[in-house]
């Protein structure tokens, strides 16, 4: 059984856009702090500093808008779960303190294309 995020089209296209959006966010002023970081609870895409923040990312990546913009994926449910995530990587870095803000990245990526990439801030408190 193929792992989330494995060698697949799909997964191919993950791992690109979460390259697109980390170069993006670190160009920007982030410091990435961490990249896939994985818990039993689930996965953080990217975890960032900006200023006073700490910056949790949820990256969502496809190939075109056939089917929606990429944030419409995000759902509330997923968010509370990011939430939590962001949560548990804190108990695991208590060394490491700031405001915390979940953000969103989508990554466009048509065939024959440039890619676009909109970055949402704080879209959950």
């Amino acid at each position: 059984m193929a792992q989330p995020g494995g060698d697949t089209a799909r997964g191919r296209l993950g791992r690109r856009g979460e390259d697109i959006a980390a170069r993006f966010l670190a160009e920007s002023g982030h410091q990435i702090l961490e990249r896939n970081w994985r818990c039993a609870r689930g996965e953080i895409d990217i975890v960032a500093r900006r200023e006073h923040w700490l910056i949790f990312v949820e990256v969502k990546t496809r190939s075109s808008l056939q089917f929606g913009h990429p944030l419409e994926s995000i759902t509330l449910s997923k968010l509370a779960r990011l939430r939590r995530l962001a949560m548990a990587w804190c108990q695991a870095h208590p060394s490491v303190s700031g405001a915390m803000r979940i953000d969103a990245v989508a990554v466009v990526m048509p065939a024959h294309e440039p890619f676009t990439v909109e970055h949402l801030a704080g879209v959950f408190a």
